[in-house]
């Protein structure tokens, strides 16, 4: 069996990378004109809250899932499972809070993925990839041995753990 060549890898993984971004930006509809994205901690957002969606693929050529979350806590996934199921549902008050406050944590400006400088690291590996507004992006990839970023991980669980979107990894 041949192994791609690291150049069909990166080709790929830029790929990828550009399709989450645009998802991103089409999910969250970012207003014309805006500058300056905001950051978590800031203050700016906390009344109106935050946004996530996850976006996961396993592998090249395997499904592409969403889970959107707005800041309420109601959240709409498609393909869920990886079965072309969607569905809708609502976090109870206190998941909904909880994954506001770990979405507005400072920390997640670290571990984006340009602070980061994230590189994919697998092929055929769970990929988890974190959307955040405002304009936050974060990759998870399910490698061994490749380290997890704390904060972020958290909310993947969290949203794995309480939607019917599964952490396969």
């Amino acid at each position: 069996m041949l192994r791609p060549s690291w150049s069909r890898v990166r080709a790929l993984s830029a790929g990828v990378l550009l399709a989450i971004a645009l998802t991103g930006c089409s999910v969250f509809g970012r207003a014309e004109g805006a500058t300056t994205p905001r950051q978590p901690g800031d203050g700016s957002t906390a009344a109106a809250g935050l946004r996530v969606s996850l976006v996961q693929k396993l592998g090249i050529d395997g499904p592409v899932r969403t889970l959107d979350v707005d800041p309420s806590g109601r959240w709409q996934c498609k393909d869920c499972a990886g079965d072309g199921v969607d569905s809708n549902g609502q976090l109870n008050p206190e998941q909904a809070q909880r994954l506001q406050r770990m979405l507005a944590d400072p920390a997640l400006a670290k571990e984006t993925d340009e602070a980061r400088q994230y590189k994919q690291g697998c092929i055929d590996a769970l990929t988890s990839s974190l959307l955040i507004t405002p304009g936050l992006t974060i990759t998870i990839q399910d490698c061994p041995g490749e380290p997890k970023p704390p904060a972020a991980y958290q909310i993947l669980l969290l949203l794995t753990q309480t939607t019917p979107a599964e952490d396969k990894g």
